[in-house]
């Protein structure tokens, strides 16, 4: 079902194609209405004007020869005052002028001359008529000339064509006792014969208005779909904030999760990989145990919170090498940590074996770095560390309750690498069969004598790890031995042939200094 959002969306892009669609007919609208209106304009215009100059006719010219009764008829520009007179055609000109422009509100016509007959009054030329009139006798031959101008709201057009002398006209002038000019020939300029139309832009506006409706329809839309669009977003901006502060928490939340969880463990939750539900699964698994020796005692000999610290630092160090190794942290049980290899993730049972392995190695290591750095700070006695390490098949999963589950492993195998950890020599690492068959081409070690071990019904025959293998398949030999008065950890494959040789005087030094002693 669609969000509404998505509804809106669509409607919205609905409402766009239909303007756009109503675009082409308004316009189509209004070419066809001004069309009409133009036509209609200039059927009335023509109408009025033919009107206006019949009745002229009518009058000026047909009436005054009926009234003299069929007589003679002269032809004057002063016909006025003559029964039975007709106008020159200068005349005519000028009295149509005056029709036209009675008739007409938006069009006018002048007939001017600079020679005027006399006893007339002198027309006046504005520029535009005194440079037409010279431009039209340099070439009587060109178009007429148009002057267009605007200004405010009015538009006007102004057209100067030529007045030709004719042969009839050439004769009356260059005869006629009041003509001021007495050399006329035909085909001269005598005049220019003006039209001038003028139009309201306003009306001209209003020819558009199915444009102008359409836009103003889309302008009324366009600032709806604005003021939409700023709702809209200012809820959405509401809602990423909000969405923003959920963020913060949650990867607050997410962060401070990640300290209880396996790395692992908390990569798969989080990507999904992993169902948080109650289910587990069958694997083969290799599983670390280890304790700390006499831990008791040590927490009779250290203060609270000098063992909390040194107890956090020594978790911190373990657990930054298991996750180096790609073990998944189990759980911390006291001064107890259980690791296992081969889930969430898995290289296969012999490479997760020897990863388990280097892990534990490293472990021992950096324990005797510790060591050195507590004695310094007034720990006497040394932390002394059993580690177990067996191989086999574990229930994994989350095992608790809807409510609270804990991700974890569950079998005898579990046991078992419990079981090993504690017959392991102190600081030393004890593995099952099963583990030393998987890791014996990196590792040596020797066989312990079968044991029986509590809930585990096949007799074990433990193995101890006596160091990796370097490239050419010799031990890294490792001594470690801790007591009253001394602490002894010497790794021989992370001594280099330099500090062999200081190495070997001081121990000489020392034996020397025991057999004084005994």
């Amino acid at each position: 079902m669609p969000t509404p959002a998505k509804h809106h969306e669509r409607v919205a892009l609905a409402a766009l194609i239909l303007l756009l669609a109503g675009l082409p007919l308004a316009v189509w609208l209004d070419t066809q209405h001004i069309a009409e209106e133009r036509l209609r304009s200039q059927a009335a215009d023509l109408n009025s004007m033919i009107t206006s100059i019949r009745s002229y006719y009518g009058s000026a010219v047909v009436g005054r020869i009926q009234e003299n009764h069929g007589k003679d008829t002269q032809i004057i520009h002063n016909y006025e005052a003559v029964p039975g007179a007709i106008p020159i055609p200068a005349t005519l000109s000028l009295e149509l002028g005056h029709v036209i422009a009675d008739k007409q509100s938006n069009v006018s016509y002048r007939f001017i001359s600079d020679y005027p007959f006399r006893g007339r009054a002198p027309h006046a030329l504005d520029d535009f008529e005194k440079k037409s009139l010279a431009s039209l006798r340099s070439a009587p031959d060109q178009p007429p000339l148009i002057l267009a101008t605007s200004s405010g709201t009015a538009s006007q057009v102004r057209l100067a064509a030529p007045v030709l002398m004719t042969a009839a006209c050439v004769q009356c002038h260059n005869s006629h006792p009041d003509s001021p000019k007495k050399d006329w020939k035909i085909g001269d300029v005598r005049g220019l014969q003006e039209i001038d139309i003028h139009n309201e832009i306003s009306t001209s506006l209003w020819s558009f208005k199915y444009s102008l409706a359409y836009f103003l329809l889309m302008a009324v839309i366009g600032l709806g779909f604005i003021l939409l669009q700023r709702r809209q977003n200012a809820v959405i901006r509401g809602m990423n904030g909000e969405l923003t502060d959920a963020n913060d928490f949650l990867a607050s939340i997410s962060l401070k999760t990640s300290h209880y969880l396996s790395p692992q463990i908390y990569k798969s939750i989080f990507s999904g990989e992993m169902e948080v539900s109650l289910r587990t699964q069958r694997k083969k698994l290799t599983i670390f145990f280890s304790d700390i020796k006499d831990f008791t005692a040590l927490t009779e000999s250290l203060q609270p919170e000098a063992l909390t610290e040194l107890i956090n630092e020594y978790f911190t160090a373990m657990s930054t090498i298991a996750i180096q190794h790609g073990g998944t942290i189990d759980k911390f049980i006291g001064d107890a940590l259980l690791v296992f290899f081969g889930d969430p993730e898995t290289k296969g049972a012999a490479e997760d074996a020897r990863s388990c392995l280097r892990m534990a190695v490293e472990m021992q290591n950096a324990l005797a770095e510790l060591n050195a750095q507590w004695r310094k700070r007034g720990v006497e006695a040394p932390l002394l560390v059993r580690m177990g390490i067996n191989t086999g098949y574990c229930n994994v999963g989350n095992f608790g309750s809807n409510d609270r589950m804990d991700y974890t492993i569950l079998g005898a195998e579990a046991n078992l690498a419990a079981r090993l950890q504690s017959i392991a020599p102190a600081g030393g690492i004890a593995a099952s069969y099963e583990t030393f068959a998987l890791v014996r081409d990196i590792a040596s070690g020797h066989a312990l004598p079968p044991v029986h071990m509590k809930g585990i019904a096949r007799e074990v025959v433990p193995y101890a790890i006596d160091g990796l293998l370097d490239a050419d398949g010799n031990t890294m030999q490792v001594f470690s031995h801790s007591g009253d008065g001394h602490d002894l950890y010497l790794d021989l494959g992370r001594i280099d042939v330099d500090a062999a040789r200081d190495l070997r005087g001081v121990l000489h030094q020392a034996i020397n200094a025991l057999d004084k002693k005994s």
